[in-house]
């Protein structure tokens, strides 16, 4: 899997400029080109009640993002990469998901939701949908986060987001994809962390002697995880957890020091995941780190 075109989606608010920037250190690995894209939300220049539309508004808020944009050009041009912009009016998500497959890109890039400024990491109800349906894998960027930790306030940069990438694996087919994805970043990596979570549901159930042969077993899995990837040419560092699959993911990727977090898309029903969250959204949601969602 390479990613050489990205779509960077963007409603500039704070900080949405330096996590483009963040994103162009995968010029290493093959990046050759971002398209820079707006979606003015057709509410906004909706003449209601009458269905009329704002055209001298939404020419307005075209020009500006296209003036900020022009101005991010700049940045990516230095870092030899092509760009072009996209600024359109429709719903959010199925105009992303329209330009997403006309300009055929391989990653969408978008930022999070903040609920307060001491807040724990919220997606955003068409963020979650967007990472539902979309058929491209999905970087939620995230370069500055306000969280608790030991009962403290925290404030993380994450500005060198592909050095240390966390994958979790349930082995899954959207896993093994994960998997291939982490080969996009061979030349910007220093390594790679696999992890695997036995979940509390199904060791609960377990006697020891049972409990130590799942270990066993999925030991022996996750090595042969590792020596997939180290074929790609990426150091690769195995790491079994047994509890809460998603509290355990969060705290391997704090413990060891994790810059980013790549999933495959968890597979329940759609309408289960979309109101109660499966897990990979979950993390979405949670981490202080950028997180990949891989279709």
């Amino acid at each position: 899997m390479k990613f050489e075109k990205i779509l960077f989606y963007t409603q500039f608010r704070e900080m949405a400029f330096n996590s483009l920037e963040a994103i162009l250190a995968l010029k290493q690995a093959g990046l050759k080109e971002v398209v820079l894209t707006h979606v003015i939300p057709q509410e906004d220049v909706a003449f209601v009640p009458y269905g009329g539309y704002l055209k001298e508004e939404a020419e307005r808020i075209e020009k500006t993002a296209r003036f900020r944009f022009e101005e991010w050009q700049k940045t990516i041009t230095k870092n030899g990469v092509a760009s072009k912009i996209r600024v359109e009016v429709g719903g959010i998500n199925a105009t992303i998901m329209d330009i997403a497959d006309e300009e055929k890109v391989d990653l969408i890039v978008t930022g999070r939701k903040k609920r307060t400024l001491l807040e724990k990491v919220y997606v955003g109800s068409h963020i979650l949908d967007l990472l539902r349906r979309s058929t491209v894998p999905i970087l939620m960027a995230k370069y500055m986060v306000h969280y608790e930790a030991d009962e403290e306030e925290v404030t993380r940069v994450n500005d060198h987001i592909f050095i240390r990438p966390l994958l979790a694996t349930d082995w899954s087919e959207p896993s093994q994809r994960a998997r291939d994805a982490l080969s996009a970043f061979k030349g910007v990596a220093e390594k790679v962390l696999i992890t695997h979570v036995i979940g509390a549901k199904i060791s609960k159930g377990l006697d020891q002697e049972a409990l130590t042969a799942l270990r066993v077993e999925s030991e022996k899995r996750l090595e042969a995880f590792c020596r997939q990837i180290e074929t790609d040419g990426l150091e690769a560092e195995p790491h079994l957890a047994v509890g809460r699959t998603v509290a355990e993911i969060l705290k391997m990727s704090r413990e060891h020091k994790a810059t980013m977090i790549v999933m495959g898309r968890t597979g329940k029903d759609w309408l289960e995941e979309y109101w109660l969250g499966g897990v990979s959204h979950r993390i979405a949601e949670l981490s202080e780190v950028p997180v990949l969602i891989i279709p």
